[in-house]
């Protein structure tokens, strides 16, 4: 197989016979080797069933099915498992971007591209607050890790190599760019029209959204640089916090023995300044050891 189209869906029952429909044109036209792999994640409408029928219809099809709503990760980890593809590509049930992009991606790793992100035009049919939201964690994305594609979680087609070498935990699948390129491959990108959702409503919103999503940026930093050199970033702070309490210390030691003022939450800050210090020091260490067992497995699973 060429490559292998990923579609996590949940309850997308009014998309999913048309979306079939273009894959079975694009396969047609392109002649691209291709398998689909729709994973249906815990839906509770008649997405399995009409997916189930479509199977029946086109052999390109495979259906792997979770009996509760997992994530779109776990969604794609599902469907790497059943993969025959020698490339994977990401991209959702909802029609906002068509089977009829797929070309462009495969001519971009034709290009020596490991990893191809899409750039979505015709963003203004998209909602507002939905721009709003993509282009802030965009932008922010692209100062935190250095990468300079427009759209970090839109459909993207990736080197099935890619996968094994990147750590994918709950709702990291938005960072496959970012982990990818730190590991050395050679991100790109392909502009692919966006078209508006016409069934179904949007999965994933709201504020608690967000906060995953901030959060989730400073984890994969931190798994990116802290945790590369663990001590020196747990050093750098325990050596700032020991020299604070240093120096607190000593403004302390003035004040009651020179001046005869003795000020006791000065005293207090030294303790919680000290003890701060050395904990994050020992924490260092700890990290350190941990770096080291996950350089081993690295080397085990390349084995």
């Amino acid at each position: 197989m060429t490559i292998s189209v990923i579609i996590p869906a949940c309850n997308e029952e009014g998309n999913i016979l048309l979306l079939m429909e273009k894959f079975d044109k694009m396969i047609k036209e392109s002649k691209i080797e291709c398998e689909v792999i729709l994973v249906d994640d815990g839906s509770t409408d008649q997405t399995y069933q009409i997916a189930t029928k479509c199977a029946e219809k086109y052999n390109f099809l495979k259906i792997v099915q979770h009996n509760k709503r997992m994530g779109i990760t776990q969604a794609l980890l599902s469907g790497f498992k059943v993969a025959s593809g020698k490339l994977y590509m990401f991209l959702g049930a909802d029609l906002e971007v068509l089977p009829s992009e797929v070309p462009k991606y495969i001519d971009e790793i034709n290009k020596g591209a490991d990893v191809v992100c899409g750039w979505m035009q015709n963003l203004r049919k998209k909602p507002l607050a939905k721009r709003i939201v993509s282009s802030i964690y965009n932008s922010i994305s692209r100062k935190l890790f250095g990468v300079t594609v427009h759209h970090m979680n839109s459909p993207k087609v990736f080197k099935r190599e890619v996968v094994e070498d990147i750590p994918l935990r709950k709702d990291w699948h938005r960072y496959i760019v970012v982990l990818a390129a730190d590991i050395g491959y050679k991100i790109s990108e392909v502009k692919i029209q966006f078209y508006p959702r016409v069934s179904g409503n949007f999965k994933y919103s709201g504020g608690g959204r967000i906060l995953i999503g901030v959060l989730d940026l400073l984890a994969v930093k931190f798994q990116m640089s802290g945790m590369q050199k663990p001590m020196l970033f747990f050093g750098s702070i325990s050596g700032g916090l020991l020299l604070s309490a240093f120096v607190v210390g000593i403004i302390a030691i003035y004040l009651r023995f020179v001046l005869q003022q003795g000020y006791r939450p000065l005293l207090y800050l030294v303790i919680f300044l000290g003890v701060s210090g050395l904990l994050l020091f020992v924490v260092g260490f700890l990290a350190e050891a941990i770096a080291g067992i996950q350089d081993e497995i690295k080397k085990l699973k390349k084995k």
